[in-house]
């Protein structure tokens, strides 16, 4: 991957892929509710100033979280999608209560078109495959 660094924080690495125009999201360590709202705002943030279709949502490195879906991350949902967000390919943390955090969210969110995977080569894979949807605005 060739990466333009956005964000290079100790808990999160936001860079943009050039060659395959997308947003490649790194989440490190321990997150709760607060730091994951955070680092959201921040995918927010680059995906306004990085405009593209696509995320790579790597979880992989997260060794403890307990972040739960509320009316906030609803919001931020919709902002994404707004932003153009139409695929995000969210990789799982290792850690199973981790991992069932996550899976919970994943089921409730309509769009984007999430899909889960247990490494980032099947998630790099899967997202280079989507294809961007085209509107028809009548």
């Amino acid at each position: 991957m060739q990466l333009e660094v956005i964000v290079d924080s100790p808990e999160l690495f936001i860079g943009y892929d050039t060659e395959m125009d997308w947003l490649y999201v790194d989440w490190k360590g321990v997150h709760n509710q607060e730091s994951s709202q955070v680092a959201c705002e921040q995918m927010l943030t680059s995906l306004r100033a990085w405009p593209c279709h696509k995320i790579l949502n790597d979880n992989s490195g997260i060794t403890h979280t307990t972040m739960k879906l509320t009316a906030w991350s609803a919001w931020w949902l919709e902002e994404m999608r707004l932003t153009g967000l139409q695929y995000l390919a969210w990789v799982l943390p290792p850690s199973l209560l981790a991992r069932q955090s996550v899976e919970t969210i994943v089921h409730a969110i309509d769009a984007p078109r999430v899909g889960t995977f247990d490494d980032v080569a099947s998630a790099y894979v899967w997202l280079q495959q989507q294809q961007p949807l085209v509107r028809s605005y009548q």
